[in-house]
């Protein structure tokens, strides 16, 4: 008779403030469009407003802006593809952290957004 398998447990999450590229306010931290409650950001330079509680991509495409980095090889344009959080194709540097997906962060007051594009080890600017 063989021993019984023992019962996978998933590991525990890690703290939302473990990571700078999480987002910043609870999930469940509502959209409030009062106009007393409006962030501004800047993107390229450029300033943006939206409503607390949006985040990054959903400030950026309220504004009319559908692509905010290039892909490396091509350098072709990517904005919002999955809204949650996989894909990757939303990334932005944010107060000059990059790698930042911008539908996961909430957009805070003063936040400076850049569009990002790197190139890949070994390839031609």
């Amino acid at each position: 008779m063989t021993p019984r398998a023992r019962r996978w447990s998933r590991p525990p999450a890690p703290a939302l403030g473990d990571d700078p590229r999480a987002t910043t306010a609870t999930a469940s931290a509502a959209v409030d469009g009062r106009a007393d409650d409006a962030v501004t950001i800047t993107v390229d330079g450029a300033p943006v407003t939206g409503a607390r509680g949006q985040s990054i991509a959903g400030v950026l495409m309220a504004d009319g802006r559908r692509d905010w980095r290039t892909t490396s090889v091509a350098a072709r344009p990517r904005g919002l593809f999955c809204g949650i959080g996989v894909c990757f194709d939303c990334i932005v540097t944010v107060n000059d952290l990059a790698d930042v997906r911008a539908c996961l962060r909430r957009a805070q007051d003063g936040d400076v957004v850049t569009r990002q594009h790197h190139l890949l080890p070994g390839a031609d600017a």
